[in-house]
């Protein structure tokens, strides 16, 4: 404040004298007024105030406008002007109006008043609470000073946010508005508050910002929305960029997913305004966030797969192979569909079966390759192209293999109605432009990055130069242009063609002896190589001559003697005569020492301004680092010390064979003892089982056997038949007293049966006699079958007729007839029921007999059961007795192994001697006890 004093009383111009008096008069009435419309009438005036004399009010309202945020909250209008003055002093937004109609010299007065408001760091928590007030006149100054704080000083605003207690997360509130002026502004102030701060990042990540942001994004149109989902999108970045547990909570949180349908552009592509651009820009940025090289492997896999699966990268594929989109967003897809799929194989895989909606289909990667070697195409679009097809190569040795098998004589086209991606690679090679020969080169080496075998195939591709002459293979051709040198007119850089072939060389020929034969095979390469690097030249050239140098020496030291005319000692021994060690090795260290070199190494994408400056390789710098140092060594090795090195290498491999060898066997004990412990723990659980299940197995026989006592107890109670009725009863539910009453029954149905029977045959004795007796038509034979029958009537009727005169005699006789045949009828329906009744009882007694067969076979199938768990229970002690052995033996393998260990020096404690102490102490305690119980 003091400094403020005297830098405003040190200026030779300044307000009217009458000015600063009605400042410091408001600034009284502020301070002293009792009333509370007269201080609001001075706040509001010295808000009016505060933006053409900004200093002034400044210094000399700041403290009364803190007072009044401290002491007149009750009133949000008073509050609202405080916080507006506050802002207009603090921002520097307006400044550029204010050094118009001032002659004050342009100074930061945004920073120095900020400095002054966060001296008390009570005066940010007390902004920070008058956020929590809904009242429109006093939350949105509020946040926009707030967010003035931060542009100023970000990092100290940010600490004491941070220390103050629930601070970020009543800033989180403000998403939550909904009134959209403070929503927005909310955005921006979370944009300065999660600005290079970690923990703020984090903390407003688990405050559920993702899932908040996303919903504004999509309210507002998603990439078809205004100025408010870029704001969104930047605020994304924040929280995301370089922040690896806030990446993980957003993959986590399916927030991926939800991404996809930003991408949804359409076919129609009729509006791309200047908004859309930028938006779609920002989430494909985002997307890159995500995926970015820079980022712990694990993450950005598992980044990669869920893009592939939520059909994100079959969303970017789309966009890449549409029409009409511009051009600053198709160089963005390439470059994020390009890490989304680097190193990821189901993603390259997926790419590689990406065709492009034409006629014929072409696979995307040959449309794309058509472009980086058309040097009409714009720069960035190229570059990104070459880091497409990199990325689709890194770690993707199939992908290599079928690039390179589009070069080989068996798999070319020979009708030549499709190009193939090998086949635009060898075009723009051999161009006339420098910047195409350039990413074809590097484009080739990349499908040779770490992959001998394709080294070793790409020697076999043969190149038709002219009619008439015979093919020549690749690598001489490549040796042959580069020979060549300058001689051709290229257009682009002098040195751009030479480098990319040196690159590509180096990269072909490294960890790889028979590409080496093959190139020394070529008399012509070894004295152009020492010739350049021999040679003065200028400093362009120098990059050259590393380039060169460096080839040399992977031809020294990947070298398998083989050809007799360029051994090892004798190239070693050709460049101390020509060129000489210590020229060799500065000519080398040109590579790192350049300028572009560094620049190259940082990052795999090669982006650069212009194509000037477009000379290394990410994946190159590393191998000159790999080969730097070890060719300086082989340089200034004697052949002796080859021959000791070369014997050391062998004894080295010998040794590393046999360690390798004890590592396996260690690693295979490891897991036979891992197995064995296992084996040990799993037969120990088996053996609780099998306990548990012989103690089962034990009570389930001891209630057989109580079963069986009762049921002989029951046998010999009753016959043999009911004791057989009795436990199938039992058996099928049935209870004893309902045996004994059916028995019953059954025995009554058999005497009612008996009863019946004999009734019967004394009917059908009856009815005989009658039926003889009607035959004879006698009067005494039917008077005497009648008395046998125990018919009294019948009888003395029959004896009346016999004294009827002999005229009535017939009449007589006919009408005995008739009530005989009526009895013989009434008779013979009594024995028809009879006879039923009878059939009823039969079926009843069929009907017991089928029940009592049925507890016979109960009683079979449970004798059967319990000599099946006889059986059990003796397979199940067996199988117990082999458990004991088993055991026995792995504790005496226990026991030897730890003798072992013992052997080996290491501390074995012993579990055995331990136990038995203890069971000793046990004994001793327990004789004791025995010793007290009889002294007493």
């Amino acid at each position: 404040m003091n400094f403020l004093r005297g830098v405003m009383g040190g200026q030779s111009a300044g307000p009217q004298h009458t000015e600063a008096e009605t400042i410091q008069k408001l600034c009284d009435r502020v301070a002293s007024s009792t009333l509370l419309d007269d201080r609001r009438n001075a706040v509001r005036a010295l808000k009016s105030l505060s933006k053409k004399y900004r200093l002034e009010v400044g210094i000399q309202a700041m403290e009364h406008l803190i007072h009044v945020l401290q002491t007149d909250r009750s009133d949000s209008e008073i509050i609202g002007y405080a916080l507006d003055t506050l802002y207009n002093i603090i921002s520097n937004d307006d400044e550029e109006e204010v050094e118009e109609n001032s002659t004050r010299p342009n100074e930061d007065l945004g920073s120095q008043f900020t400095e002054i408001f966060i001296k008390q760091q009570e005066n940010v928590t007390l902004l920070l609470s008058l956020l929590e007030d809904f009242d429109f006149h006093v939350r949105w100054p509020g946040v926009k000073l707030l967010t003035s704080l931060l542009k100023q000083l970000g990092p100290q605003v940010q600490q004491i946010i941070l220390v103050s207690p629930m601070g970020v997360s009543r800033l989180m509130d403000l998403l939550a508005d909904s009134r959209e002026v403070i929503r927005n502004d909310g955005v921006l102030l979370l944009q300065a508050l999660t600005r290079s701060n970690g923990a703020i990042q984090k903390i407003v990540a688990f405050e559920n910002a993702f899932e908040r942001l996303l919903d504004i994004i999509t309210e507002e149109g998603s990439s078809d929305g205004g100025i408010v989902v870029e704001d969104c999108l930047i605020l994304l970045q924040n929280l995301l960029k370089n922040n690896n547990s806030n990446q993980n909570f957003f993959k986590e949180g399916s927030y991926i997913q939800r991404m996809k349908p930003w991408f949804e552009v359409g076919d129609e592509n009729s509006g791309w305004s200047a908004q859309k651009v930028t938006n779609l820009h920002l989430m494909l940025q985002l997307v890159r966030v995500l995926v970015s090289p820079t980022n712990p492997p694990g993450a950005t896999s598992s980044c990669q797969k869920a893009m592939f699966h939520c059909g994100l990268l079959h969303q970017l594929c789309t966009i890449l192979m549409a029409t009409g989109v511009p051009a600053d967003i198709l160089t963005e897809t390439i470059n994020t569909v390009s890490e989304v799929i680097r190193g990821c194989q189901v993603n390259q895989d997926y790419f590689a079966s990406v065709n492009a909606p034409s006629n014929p289909p072409r696979p995307a990667i040959v449309v794309l390759l058509m472009s980086m070697v058309n040097e009409r195409q714009p720069f960035v679009l190229r570059c990104a192209v070459l880091y497409c097809f990199q990325c689709f190569l890194y770690k993707n040795q199939k992908g290599q293999g079928e690039i390179v098998s589009t070069l080989l004589p068996s798999t070319i086209d020979a009708t030549g109605n499709s190009i193939s991606a090998g086949q635009l690679l060898c075009g723009g090679l051999f161009s006339t432009d420098s910047l195409s020969n350039w990413c074809a080169a590097v484009a080739l080496a990349h499908a040779l990055q770490e992959n001998a075998t394709q080294k070793e195939q790409l020697l076999r591709v043969q190149l038709a130069t002219s009619i008439g002459n015979p093919p020549v293979s690749l690598l001489q051709q490549c040796t042959n242009i580069l020979a060549q040198g300058d001689k051709i007119d290229r257009r682009g850089s002098k040195i751009q063609t030479r480098v990319g072939l040196l690159m590509l060389l180096c990269t072909w020929l490294s960890n790889c002896p028979i590409a080496v034969t093959h190139f020394l095979h070529n008399t012509a390469n070894v004295p152009f190589l020492t010739g350049q690097i021999a040679e003065n030249l200028g400093e362009e050239e120098h990059l050259v001559q590393g380039l060169c140098a460096l080839l040399l020496g992977i031809s020294i030291y990947f070298n398998d003697n083989s050809l007799e005319t360029y051994l090892k000692e004798k190239l070693k021994q050709l460049i101390e005569k020509r060129i000489g060690k210590e020229n060799f090795i500065e000519k080398l260290g040109f590579i790192s020492k350049h300028e572009l070199y560094s620049r190259a190494s940082q990052k795999p994408q090669p982006n650069f301004p212009s194509p000037e400056y477009m000379i290394f390789d990410h994946e190159f710098t590393k191998l000159v680092k790999e080969l730097e140092g070890v060719i300086t060594k082989a340089i200034y090795k004697s052949s002796e010390e080859d021959k000791k090195e070369e014997e050391v290498k062998k004894t080295l491999e010998q040794h590393d064979n046999i360690v390798t060898h004890y590592k396996n066997m260690i690693r295979e004990q490891d897991l036979q003892l891992e197995e064995l412990k296992h084996q040990v723990s799993t037969l120990k659980c088996q053996n609780e089982q099998l306990q548990t299940a012989v103690t089962q197995q034990a009570s389930q026989i001891q209630q057989q056997k109580d079963q069986y006592n009762l049921l002989k107890v029951q046998r010999g109670k009753d016959s043999q038949h009911q004791v057989s009725s009795n436990d199938g009863s039992q058996v099928n539910g049935v209870q004893p007293e309902e045996i004994s009453r059916l028995r019953e029954e059954i025995e009554e149905l058999k005497s009612n049966q008996q009863l019946l029977q004999s009734q019967l045959a004394e009917k059908d004795s009856l009815i005989e006699n009658l039926k003889s007796s009607q035959a004879a038509s006698g009067v005494h034979d039917l008077s005497a079958t009648a008395a046998s029958a125990r018919d009294a009537e019948q009888v003395a009727e029959l004896k009346q007729a016999k004294s009827v005169p002999v005229q009535g005699e017939s009449e007589n006789v006919t009408a005995a007839s008739t009530d005989v045949e009526g009895r013989l009828s009434a008779l013979l329906q009594e024995t028809k029921e009879l006879q039923n009744e009878i059939k009823i009882l039969s079926e009843e007694r069929t009907a017991l007999k089928e029940q009592l067969d049925s507890s016979n076979s109960t009683i079979a199938i449970l004798q059967n059961e319990k000599d099946k768990l006889e059986l059990e229970i003796t397979d199940s002690k067996k199988e117990q007795d082999d458990l004991l052995v088993l055991l026995a033996d792995q504790d005496q393998k226990i026991l030897s192994l730890k003798k072992k260990l013992k052997d080996l020096g290491h501390s074995v404690e012993e579990e055995d001697e331990l136990e038995s102490g203890d069971q000793d102490d046990e004994d001793d305690e327990n004789e004791d006890g025995k010793d007290h119980g009889l002294n007493i």
